[in-house]
């Protein structure tokens, strides 16, 4: 009898074991396309996940990431041990032991499995497999009987372990949970532990302890129901359950699991998911674009193939330029709002408030636009939902957060927003071409738009240094070269006449020189050159020579800046006087390399000679006089160190209703420019005192240098050396102005000798 029982027993068992290899077998060759394909083992060989790409500053710095999935692999020997004992505890005790398929923890679940209920018996190399291939989710792998779902999730479960004996023959025990951490997800969108613990914890996988390992293993269960940040109470208790997993298993005794879990989740967060967070934001949105074109081009996916992007940007140099930014800009928005109390700053050239000035920009907005896809032509509703207060953050400069939370509608949040002033900076290295700091604007986060190299404004008189460039090539002037400020009266082509005029409003009738009109920004002397060029269209040659890549009207006004500009262009164009006479490309990036370490695209910038050695120099001792001259614009940068111990040359620009202020600055290493204003151009200081671009961009550069040139090692490092403008050896020009400075500064009437070509001008 009991011959018989044994008898069924041993072929139950065997009808089992075929059943179960036939059923491998069938699953593994998709019989019938009722199972669905399996994954190709080749890629087993070369297991692919997304990894971000990571973009560097020029000093080793990680200033931002591109993904989808937010992952950065991790080498084994970078993981902490702790980390490893608590993954162990709780996700697969056996694991050093097993071949991929844990029997006694598969033959638990079977049970619930057939009662369609899930639990967690996977090993970490079938959740591997299932991470690696998508066993669970990929279209490509789904069958005919997919639809069933507890088949489904049994074919599911059949290719993971037929997926893990695989990878288990194919990679050591350490290679396959190093795999494993780096395509787990840990939500925040950080995948991969490398992430996780820059996010959770601000630090790297070899620094977690025990107390922060058990939080992020706990989080594998769920990573959305046991998110620490959205969930604490969830995240905690999890926590505690890894902890007794590892008293269980004897990696930690009693009293130390009582003490680890009375303690809180000691959170630490970094910012290695958040694009508006960090260095640059700017910057990196820029060049994130430059690199989708690039990699669409040559063949890459910027957000998956781990590409390692090396910038020209200096993480001190980025800091110093955003601290700059935001002091003065601080004190500057102060100003404003105290400039226009009880009135909005939205003017027409008359001073008088535009009527609807805020109905008319809310159209222009996404919100809008949006309401306007759902409602259609009912402006009612729309009107009621622009005009309904909504809890919203606001941008602030009131807190260093610069957030605040409040209540508005969106029309209010629209005329909020309207009240604060923008800036665009830029710093490049005069020789080299390297742009060294970017800053597009007062905060990433609240304003994308940059005002660096997407933004264009008129430059004003920033622009002068082109006109007086060109005289100097064209007509040979000289430094000490006098020219009466007078009225310079331009016919022009539809009719009509132009007449540049002074700041003041009036002319001295008296002689000035070069270098000191350039200084004092006499817009008539400026006019003067431009009509000895004879024709707008060579400016317009120079200026593009120089770097300039935005149209540039042919007209005489051109000479005052009449055409729109970058910061980017116009920052290399005045390195050019600094370089003596050769632009070279403004460049941001050195190099790419892939995941393997291999250079697949080095940038080599443009360099062109685009004016003598002589006139760049001259260009340059022009350019002092606005900070060595009496009535020099930028005069206020002589109480700074670094000028005192540098040779600086620089040019104010205001436009008309001040609506655009600039700085244009450099040192014989550095060339920098910044603007300031409002988005729209009806919005701006009424006043020259407080509307022009030496009080609301020169303290900008002025706070920057100071802080660069007092950094040392960041100055020994790159080369930085105070000091003069290199001076040509075979320049013979006359720079001394001295006599013609004291005579124009001592009388009060001058008489042109006969003969003199500027006797022409009366």
């Amino acid at each position: 009898m009991y011959l018989k029982y044994i008898k069924a027993a041993w072929i139950l068992f065997l009808v089992g074991l075929g059943s179960a290899l036939l059923w491998f077998i069938l699953v593994s060759v998709d019989f019938m396309g009722l199972f669905g394909g399996m994954p190709d083992l080749t890629k087993l060989e070369n297991p692919q996940s997304e990894i971000a790409s990571e973009l560097y500053s020029a000093d080793g710095v990680l200033l931002g990431k591109y993904f989808r999935e937010n992952r950065s692999p991790v080498e084994y020997e970078k993981i902490s041990p702790q980390l490893l004992k608590a993954l162990y505890a709780t996700e697969d005790i056996r694991f050093e032991s097993h071949s991929g398929i844990d029997v006694k923890g598969t033959f638990a679940v079977i049970p619930t499995l057939l009662m369609g209920k899930r639990r967690g018996s996977s090993t970490i190399t079938q959740q591997l497999a299932k991470n690696l291939f998508s066993t669970r989710t990929s279209e490509e792998l789904e069958g005919k009987l997919s639809d069933v779902p507890l088949l489904r999730l049994l074919i599911s479960k059949t290719k993971e372990w037929i997926l893990a004996v695989q990878l288990e023959r194919a990679y050591t025990k350490k290679e396959i949970v190093t795999m494993y951490l780096n395509t787990v997800e840990f939500s925040q969108n950080a995948y991969g532990i490398k992430v996780a613990a820059k996010t959770y914890f601000n630090t790297s996988p070899d620094s977690l302890n025990l107390l922060q390992s058990s939080l992020l293993v706990g989080m594998l269960k769920n990573p959305t129901l046991f998110n620490p940040v959205k969930r604490p109470e969830r995240a905690l208790l999890r926590r505690n359950t890894v902890i007794e997993q590892l008293e269980k298993y004897d990696f930690i005794s009693s009293e130390e699991a009582e003490n680890l879990k009375t303690q809180d989740l000691k959170l630490n967060l970094g910012d290695a998911g958040d694009h508006n967070a960090g260095l640059a934001p700017y910057f990196r949105a820029y060049i994130a674009r430059y690199l989708q074109s690039w990699c669409k081009k040559n063949g890459y996916d910027l957000y998956s193939d781990g590409l390692k992007i090396y910038t020209t940007i200096d993480s001190r140099m980025q800091r110093y330029a955003e601290a700059a930014v935001d002091t003065h800009m601080v004190k500057l928005q102060k100003d404003f709002i105290t400039h226009w109390k009880g009135r909005n700053p939205w003017i027409d050239e008359n001073g008088r408030e535009i009527p609807n000035f805020i109905e008319k920009v809310q159209v222009r907005t996404e919100r809008y636009r949006e309401l306007k896809r759902m409602f259609g032509d009912d402006s009612l509703h729309i009107k009621k939902i622009m005009n309904t207060p909504v809890k919203m953050k606001v941008f602030t400069w009131d807190n260093p957060k610069h957030e605040k939370d409040t209540m508005l509608s969106p029309v209010d949040s629209i005329r909020y927003y309207k009240h604060f002033l923008q800036t665009g900076m830029m710093a490049m290295e005069v020789k080299t071409g390297h742009i060294k700091a970017w800053v597009g604007g007062i905060n990433f986060k609240y304003f994308k738009y940059d005002h660096v190299k997407q933004g264009t404004r008129q430059p004003g008189s920033t622009f002068k240094p082109f006109v007086y460039a060109a005289s100097i090539e064209e007509q040979g002037y000289s430094p000490c070269e006098q020219v009466l400020d007078i009225p310079r009266v331009f016919p022009l082509p539809a009719g009509g006449t132009w007449t540049a005029k002074n700041a003041t409003g009036s002319y001295s009738q008296k002689p000035y020189t070069l270098r000191r009109a350039l200084a004092g920004s006499i817009n008539s002397i400026a006019a003067y050159l431009m009509e000895k060029l004879k024709d707008p269209k060579v400016l317009v040659s120079y200026a593009q020579r120089l770097g300039i890549t935005t149209p540039l009207d042919p007209v005489p006004a051109l000479c005052l800046g009449s055409s729109e500009v970058s910061v980017f262009d116009m920052v290399g164009a005045y390195a050019t006087f600094a370089n003596k006479g050769t632009w070279t490309e403004p460049n941001f990036l050195v190099e790419i390399k892939d995941k393997n370490g291999k250079v697949i695209f080095r940038k080599i910038p443009q360099k062109k000679e685009v004016l003598s050695e002589q006139t760049a120099y001259i260009m340059t001792h022009l350019l002092r006089g606005s900070n060595e001259e009496n009535n020099g614009t930028a005069w206020g940068i002589a109480r700074y160190q670094f000028r005192r111990e540098n040779e600086i040359a620089a040019k104010t620009g205001t436009t008309s209703n001040y609506s655009d202020g600039w700085f244009m600055g450099m040192s014989k290493d550095l060339s920098v420019g910044v603007w300031t204003g409002g988005d729209d151009r009806s919005i701006h200081f009424r006043n020259l005192t407080m509307g022009s671009g030496a009080y609301m961009s020169l303290p900008i550069f002025a706070k920057f240098m100071e802080q660069v040139y007092q950094d040392k090692q960041l100055c020994e490092e790159r080369a930085y050396s105070k000091g003069r403008f290199p001076r040509p050896e075979t320049l013979k020009v006359e720079l001394d102005c001295s006599q013609y400075m004291q005579m124009t500064r001592d009388s009060t009437e001058y008489t042109i000798p006969k003969g003199d070509p500027l006797r022409n001008d009366f």
